[in-house]
């Protein structure tokens, strides 16, 4: 297992100087404490159906980020492809790119918060198209010269993005099964459409709103269908993202007290806590390590782990509390 970290990019209501400081604190000291990567979420308004926090530009942070490190990945974890422009993305992630000395990973999805999308002016039932045309145009506006592109959402002509990339960033796709709320509109099964999209990538980042049981069987569904086309599904990366927040307590009630402020304020607390519970990293910290090794022995080989603030004693504790555990001898 290999594991990356979330950077904590949280947008609170009462957000001071000192913590968006710790950004830049954050990425070093996971650079230092040997993670793979850094995974910024997106979403610009409190999404309820999810979340009850918002999170900064996640561009705009990996690029804070990269200025002061310099061998761990930058990765979009994840980008939501129909909130931007193929041309004006392109553009963003070709500077990125070269800012941090190519270690973008480009981490997609189409997103799923009704409020944000008509926020936007647009329709949320476009989301798959929209995001299958940006992911077609990207991935010749960032590697060709004199593009033009005819979709049906994106058009454009004769367009080079300069310096080109030397190849197309790692792709990773999310999806997969959400447990089921009248909150969003988003299916507890993984959509044929979704399948398609991952088929096309290096990566799959299974979400963290399903339970252990649906991320499961989400993997099955992806090497049956790669199986099914044509494609070893041994050449697909199986990740997964959660969020957790480690604490002294032996006793999982105990543990579930502790945890349950900081899972409340940035999950909010429109879902039941025993909802919490069946999608996160809660409990003990024995029993978190028993549920990744459970992913682990299903095929997972990443893992992004999610602090749920900006407490640098939390990035140390996954690093000594949970990371050893799935540390092969050589």
């Amino acid at each position: 297992m290999q594991f990356g970290v979330r950077l904590p990019t949280y947008a609170w209501p009462d957000l001071t100087f000192e913590q968006a400081a710790r950004v830049k604190e954050f990425a070093r000291k996971a650079e230092d404490l040997g993670f793979d990567a850094l995974w910024v979420v997106e979403h610009f308004l409190v999404a309820p159906g999810l979340y009850g926090a918002v999170w900064m530009s996640p561009l705009l942070c990996l690029a804070h980020a990269a200025s002061v490190t310099s061998r761990i990945r930058l990765a979009t974890g994840i980008l939501v492809l129909p909130y931007y422009h193929p041309v004006t993305l392109a553009r963003q992630l070709q500077t990125l790119y070269y800012l941090s000395g190519g270690r973008l990973v480009l981490g997609v999805g189409p997103g799923w918060d009704e409020h944000e999308f008509a926020s936007l002016g647009l329709r949320l039932g476009e989301r798959g198209q929209r995001t299958d045309e940006m992911l077609a145009a990207l991935r010749r506006l960032l590697t060709e010269r004199h593009v033009s592109f005819a979709g049906r959402y994106y058009g454009f002509e004769d367009v080079t993005i300069e310096p080109l990339l030397p190849r197309f960033p790692e792709l990773w796709v999310a999806g997969g099964a959400k447990i089921k709320t009248s909150l969003s509109p988003d299916k507890p099964y993984m959509a044929p459409a979704v399948l398609r999209r991952i088929a096309s990538a290096e990566g799959w980042m299974g979400r963290g709103a399903g339970s252990q049981e649906m991320v499961k069987g989400d993997l099955a569904a992806i090497r049956a269908y790669l199986q099914a086309h044509g494609r070893d599904p041994g050449t697909l990366r199986y990740g997964h993202g959660n969020w957790v927040h480690l604490v002294d307590a032996n006793d999982r009630e105990e543990a579930l007290r502790l945890q349950r402020p900081y899972f409340e304020r940035a999950m909010g607390t429109h879902r039941s806590f025993e909802h919490l519970q069946r999608s996160y990293f809660l409990g003990t910290t024995r029993e978190i390590v028993e549920r990744i090794a459970d992913l682990e022995r299903a095929g997972f080989e990443y893992l992004v782990l999610g602090p749920l603030g900006y407490d640098l004693e939390q990035l140390e504790r996954f690093a000594s509390d949970i990371v050893p555990h799935f540390q092969r001898a050589c």
